[in-house]
């Protein structure tokens, strides 16, 4: 079982960026985590929209099965500090996380580029660190891809929980979200995908039961030079 925590600035983040692949870990018997940073307060709507949209985002997790935590940073105004960093710090000690989904760097909003800076910051010692997409992002260049096909409309289904930012944003809009898979899809030869840029990614080739270490054949075995092996005891 991985243990997961996907990090966004604002509510719809994740969902928008990799709801499909938190739904894909989530069936595998996976434990995945959310880390919205702060309450969207400067998103689209009114007053009664904004205290709605925590809710939403409740709704939304749900949906994806996923535990929700909340960064108690306030919208357009997070900042890559120290702070910041201990907040993320704290997500990882508590969910013991070793696998970790944020934002791509590369971002027009200020927000987006804090929370991937601070994340980094706080990951530095995970071996799979992922970022993903938003529709703000500037510059992308996937290398990995999971196919999402089976998943695409439960992602569909959470973002829907976020009706504040569905209705008023163009970015969330069904259509946009299927095209967007379709294209990372046929990127990567697979019906439906989501895409995102490791800044880590350490792959476990695990033996089975029935090809166990001590079942290796001799012939496939590294033996250590003397000095080395003597280093390792």
């Amino acid at each position: 079982m991985r243990r997961v925590l996907a990090v966004g600035a604002h509510p719809d983040d994740i969902e928008l960026g990799c709801g499909a692949t938190l739904l894909a870990h989530s069936a595998a018997g996976d434990a995945v985590t959310m880390l919205v940073m702060t309450g969207g307060e400067n998103g689209p709507g009114d007053d009664e929209a904004i205290v709605g949209r925590r809710l939403e985002q409740e709704q939304a997790a749900r949906t994806l099965g996923a535990r929700l935590l909340w960064g108690g940073q306030v919208d357009c105004t997070v900042t890559p500090d120290a702070a910041t960093v201990a907040v993320v710090e704290r997500a990882l000690k508590e969910t013991e996380a070793d696998v970790v989904y944020v934002h791509a760097p590369d971002d027009s909003h200020q927000d987006h580029r804090a929370v991937a800076a601070a994340t980094l910051s706080a990951a530095r010692r995970l071996s799979r660190v992922m970022h993903y997409q938003s529709p703000s992002t500037l510059t992308f260049s996937p290398t990995t891809f999971v196919d999402v096909t089976a998943y695409l409309s439960g992602k569909l289904a959470a973002l829907g929980a976020h009706a504040s930012q569905v209705e008023m944003s163009s970015m969330v809009e069904p259509d946009a979200v299927v095209a967007s898979a379709r294209h990372w899809g046929a990127q990567a030869r697979i019906g439906y995908a989501e895409a995102f840029a490791p800044t880590r990614l350490v792959i476990d080739l695990v033996p089975t039961p029935r090809r166990a270490a001590e079942e290796v054949p001799d012939t496939l075995r590294l033996t250590l030079p003397a000095s080395l092996a003597a280093n390792a005891r």
